[in-house]
Parts: C-alpha cells; sequence; structure tokens
C-alpha cells in the first residue's frame, strides 16, 4: 500500500469527519413524481415512520417531514453546515426571517455560531418523472473563540462556483485554493465563506473539493499549504480508483498524507465521485449533543437552556417546514434585507 495513505476503512453512515470536520451526511434519494404541492403521494408512503423515516424505501427517505421530505425547524449552536446540493433543491428558512432556494450545483454554508433554527425542505419539482436529490451536508466545527459568533449564511451559485478542469478530470472548488500540479495553468481561486467561518482563517489551510474522475483520467493533487493540515478522501461513487498506485475497490473513507501530492487514477469504466475535505485540526475538546457542538458539558447545558429561554429568536413562519411556490426559481433573501439574491442568468 502506498506510503501516503493513513487510513483506509469502509464509508459508514454518516462518513466520520477528521477535525476539524464532524461528520458529513450524504443523501441520495430518488423521489418519485411530486403532486400538485411539491409532495410525495401520501399513497407511495405506506409501511414507513413518517416524522422519522430514514429507511431508504422504494429509493427514498422521507426524513423529518410527512408529505414534503426533509427537516423542518431545528436548533444548531457551535458549528458550521455545508450543504452542497448537485441535484434537486432544497427550501431554507431561518429564526433570523432569512429564507432561500438552492440546488442544482449550488452550496449554502451556514455558521451557525451562538445559535439559529432552520428548516431544510425538500419540494419535488416535477409531476411527470421521478424527482432525483443528491445532497451532501458538512458539519464543520468552530473553535471557542467563534462559537458564540453571530450566525450567517452565504450562498455559493453553481454558476459562480470556479472549477478546474483537465483531460476528463474535473475539481468543484468550494473552499481552499487550487494550485493545479499539471503543467502552469493558473491557481484555482475559491469564492469567500463567511466573516465568522472556520474557512476564513487563512491559517485554517481548509479545503473542500469535489472531484470527478472519467473512465482513463488522471489528476494529481497539490499537498496542503500549513502544516499539520489533515487530509480526507471519501471515494463514494464508482469502483476502481487509484491513490499513488494503490487499488481501491470500493467507496472507501482514506485519510492521506496532506504535506505530499497525490495522483489519483480511475482505472475502471466508470464514473469516480470523491469529496475532499482538508483543515489543520481545531485540536479542542468536543461535546456534542444533538444539534449543539461546544466545548464542554457546561456550555451545553447553558446552550439547552439559552435555547430553552429564547428558541434562537423564535419561529417567524406559519410552517415547521415552510415550502416555496411551484415553479419558484432559485432565489436567497437574506436576514434584516429586502434584497433577492439570485444566480447568475436566472
Amino acid at each position: 500500500m502506498s506510503n501516503l495513505i493513513l487510513r483506509n476503512e469502509p464509508l459508514g453512515h454518516p462518513w466520520p469527519g477528521t477535525d476539524p470536520f464532524l461528520f458529513c451526511a450524504y443523501h441520495l434519494d430518488q423521489f418519485p413524481a411530486a403532486t400538485a404541492d411539491q409532495a410525495v403521494d401520501m399513497r407511495l408512503l405506506g409501511g414507513r415512520e413518517l416524522g422519522h423515516d430514514f429507511s431508504g424505501k422504494d429509493g427514498f427517505s422521507m426524513y423529518h417531514g410527512v408529505n414534503v421530505p426533509g427537516f423542518p425547524a431545528h436548533p444548531h449552536r457551535g458549528f458550521e453546515t455545508i450543504t452542497i446540493v448537485p441535484k434537486g433543491v432544497v427550501d431554507h428558512a431561518d429564526s433570523l426571517g432569512a429564507t432561500a432556494r438552492y440546488g442544482d450545483g449550488d452550496v449554502q454554508w451556514l455558521t451557525a455560531g451562538s445559535g439559529i433554527q432552520h428548516s431544510e425542505m425538500f419540494p419535488l419539482r416535477s409531476r411527470e418523472q421521478g424527482n432525483p436529490l443528491e445532497l451532501y451536508q458538512i458539519w464543520l466545527n468552530l473553535p471557542a473563540r467563534s462559537k458564540m459568533a453571530d450566525p450567517e449564511f452565504v450562498m455559493l451559485w453553481g454558476e459562480n462556483i470556479p472549477k478546474y478542469r483537465s483531460d476528463g478530470a474535473e475539481v468543484n472548488v468550494i473552499a481552499g485554493r487550487y494550485q493545479p500540479q499539471e503543467g502552469a495553468q493558473a491557481e484555482v481561486v475559491p469564492l469567500a465563506p463567511g466573516r465568522n467561518s472556520w474557512a476564513a482563517d487563512p491559517d485554517a489551510d481548509l479545503a473542500v473539493w469535489q472531484i470527478t474522475l472519467q473512465p482513463g483520467a488522471s489528476l494529481t493533487l497539490p499537498p496542503a499549504r500549513r502544516p499539520g493540515a489533515r487530509r480526507t478522501l471519501y471515494f463514494h461513487d464508482g469502483r476502481q480508483l487509484q491513490v499513488d498506485g494503490t487499488s481501491v475497490a470500493e467507496p472507501r473513507l482514506l485519510e492521506v498524507a496532506a504535506g505530499s501530492a497525490l495522483p489519483l487514477h480511475n482505472g475502471g469504466s466508470e464514473v469516480l465521485q470523491i469529496l475532499l475535505l482538508q483543515g489543520v485540526p481545531i485540536a479542542e475538546p468536543v461535546v456534542a449533543y444533538g444539534p449543539f457542538v461546544m466545548n464542554s458539558a457546561e456550555e451545553i447545558e447553558q446552550t439547552r437552556r439559552d435555547y430553552g429561554r429564547t428558541q434562537f429568536g423564535g419561529w417567524p413562519w406559519s410552517s415547521h417546514g415552510p415550502v416555496h411556490p411551484a415553479g419558484q426559481g432559485r432565489f436567497a433573501k437574506h436576514p434584516g434585507s429586502e434584497v433577492i439574491e439570485e444566480p447568475p442568468g436566472q
């Protein structure tokens, strides 16, 4: 085995994180054709524990949704969520009054900080055919100094996310500068994260890259920029990945040496998909209680009291899982603003 591979294990669910990442939940659902209200036909939902359905029955789960799948209002404090949606859409609403519809390649970066409630619903758009949803949600820890920062979300529209492409290889550069090793091509610079994000600190050397390799394609990943950074590859789609000459024949979690360039090759006949997460560890105690991630049990207890008292701003919406009207395009409306942000060209 290559000496650049430090850890090699099967992928579970959720995918385990490597400090500063807590974990990544990956969802791939084949939802059926929609009803008029963007929901799943209730006649198709027999045999499920609606409100808590992670069964995958018939190719999809309803999660905590009942008619529309998704995750109705729930709180967070002390960390960040990075939600990548290659297929399908998500309707966002939160306790600060913000709302959005995003997907089809978009990314929402939410710094929960001192506390926020939000809902993430998955409305179905097509009444004539199936509605696939592919979604990654990465939980990124925050250092103690930032856990009580003001909440903030940033929309990274898919059309604006920079990409590196070379001979059948593509890297979607969500965070972390990408310096190609092939030839003298220019560095790929990502869009800016939130002000209080761990990714906003250059010393964090944070990277989130989606890597696609067509059959026969090769790519050499650049080394990390900071000593001490850790790098994990989640090889989750495809069959025959070669990592520094070592064959990996099934979906795997691979922690690799971050300080060295890393050759990758698709030796099979299927497209390969890899999510790369990298960062300098925060190296602080992690105490988690459901949707709260702090540094001590005392801080968790304080968080529970705070949420019971304030509801992190309350819930200004008429439903715990609001969805936008059928036909609504992608957009974002931020807290305290009447300006509607839309992706380019919409």
